[in-house]
C-alpha cells in the first residue's frame, strides 16, 4: 500500500511543526573553513530553536563538539552520517485526516554519486522516522526533499533536471517519477519546471527556484543582475509557472524575490538564494549576505507572512557548499 492509498500526504511546510532536523556539518572537503561553516549552522539552529524544537544529528566523532558549540537548548543525538543537507538525506514526513504521522524513505546517493561514501546518509532518514516513532513507507526513486516543494492540497513542484536525471533514475520514464511522487507524497498533480541545468551540485533542486507560500501562490526567485550567468535559466522557469493551475484548479498566484546577485561568492556552488528558507512555527529563518538586498527580501517575507516574525542568518559559510537554510533543514510536523 502506498502512503497515498493510506490516506497520508505531506503537509504544507507553513503548517505547524514539532520540532526542525539538522546534520552537524562533518564531511570536511566540503568546507574551506568547516569551524566557521559550524558556526553559522549554530546560528541557524539558535535562530529556528526561538519559534520551535531543533535536533540536531551529529557523527559519533563530533558529538562533542556539537554539544558545546551548541549549548543545552537544541538535542543533540548521533548517527554515522557522512554529510550535513538534512533536506535532502532526510525523510518527508506525512499526516493523514485523522492525525497520524508516517515518513516516506526515498534512496539517496549524493546527487547523483558526487559524494561518497553516502551510505550513511541514505540510512539517515529511516534514521529520524525511527526517533519520531512513526510509520515509514520506502520508495526506490533516488530524490531529495529540495527537489520538491508541496502545498499540502495536491501540488507538487519539480524540476526537468533533477530526478529524472541518469545520474539518478536512469530507468525510469519521466511519466513514473511524476506517479512515484504523487503516491508518496499524496499528490494529485505535478508542475515540471526545467530547472537549472547549469547548477552543478544538486542539478537545479527546486529550492533554489520556487516555493509554495500558501495555497495557490508560489514565492519565484527572479535573477537581479541581468547579466548574471543564470539570467536566462532563471526567467525560463519563471515564464514556466506563469499560467500554471493547481491541483484544485487555481491559476497560480506568483511572487517575485531577487536572488542575492550581490553576495560575495565564493566558487561555483555558492547558493545565492533568499527562497531557500525555513518557515518556523511564527517565524522564517532566511538568509542574510550582508548585502543591501537582504532588506528589500525580508520585506517580502514580512508581506508573505504578516504574522510572523522574519529572522536573518548570515550564512555565507554555508552557502559556499551549495545550499541555504531550507538545505540544512527538515521539519516535522506537528
Amino acid at each position: 500500500m502506498t502512503p497515498k492509498q493510506a490516506g497520508f500526504y505531506m503537509p504544507a511546510e507553513w503548517t505547524p511543526h514539532e520540532r526542525c532536523w539538522m546534520m552537524w556539518p562533518c564531511r570536511r572537503e566540503v568546507w574551506p573553513d568547516i569551524e566557521a561553516t559550524m558556526k553559522d549552522f549554530v546560528a541557524v539552529a539558535h535562530a529556528i530553536r526561538e519559534f520551535e524544537p531543533v535536533t540536531m544529528v551529529a557523527h559519533p566523532r563530533d558529538e562533542a563538539m556539537a554539544r558545546s558549540m551548541l549549548g543545552s537548548d537544541i538535542d543533540v543525538l548521533t548517527s554515522q552520517i557522512d554529510d550535513s543537507w538534512s533536506r535532502d538525506a532526510g525523510p518527508c514526513f506525512l499526516i493523514d485526516d485523522q492525525g497520524n504521522h508516517a515518513g516516506v524513505n526515498f534512496e539517496f546517493n549524493a546527487w547523483g554519486g558526487k559524494y561518497a561514501p553516502y551510505d550513511g546518509d541514505n540510512r539517515f532518514s529511516s534514521f529520524v522516522l525511527e526517533q519520531a516513532g512513526v510509520r515509514q513507507f520506502s520508495s526506490k526513486l533516488i530524490a531529495e526533499g529540495g527537489g520538491i516543494s508541496v502545498d499540502g492540497e495536491g501540488t507538487i513542484l519539480t524540476t526537468e533536471f533533477c530526478f529524472p536525471n541518469s545520474n539518478r533514475n536512469p530507468d525510469w520514464t519521466r511519466e513514473q517519477i511524476e506517479q512515484e511522487l504523487m503516491e508518496v507524497l499524496g499528490g494529485a498533480k505535478v508542475i515540471w519546471l526545467p530547472g537549472d541545468w547549469d547548477e552543478i551540485e544538486t542539478d537545479g533542486h527546486v529550492d533554489g527556484i520556487a516555493a509554495f507560500v500558501a495555497p495557490g501562490k508560489v514565492l519565484a526567485e527572479i535573477p537581479g543582475d541581468p547579466n548574471a550567468e543564470h539570467y536566462n535559466i532563471m526567467v525560463e522557469n519563471y515564464e514556466t509557472l506563469k499560467g500554471q493551475t493547481d491541483a484544485r484548479g487555481r491559476e497560480l498566484e506568483l511572487v517575485q524575490l531577487r536572488d542575492a546577485s550581490d553576495a560575495d561568492a565564493v566558487g561555483d556552488t555558492f547558493c545565492n538564494c533568499y527562497v531557500n528558507s525555513y518557515l518556523a512555527n511564527g517565524g522564517v529563518v532566511m538568509p542574510k549576505y550582508d548585502i543591501p538586498a537582504d532588506e528589500a527580501a525580508a520585506e517580502i517575507y514580512q508581506d508573505l507572512f504578516p504574522d510572523r516574525t522574519v529572522s536573518q542568518v548570515s550564512i555565507n559559510n554555508i552557502a559556499l557548499g551549495g545550499g541555504g537554510i531550507h538545505c540544512i533543514t527538515q521539519q516535522q510536523p506537528l
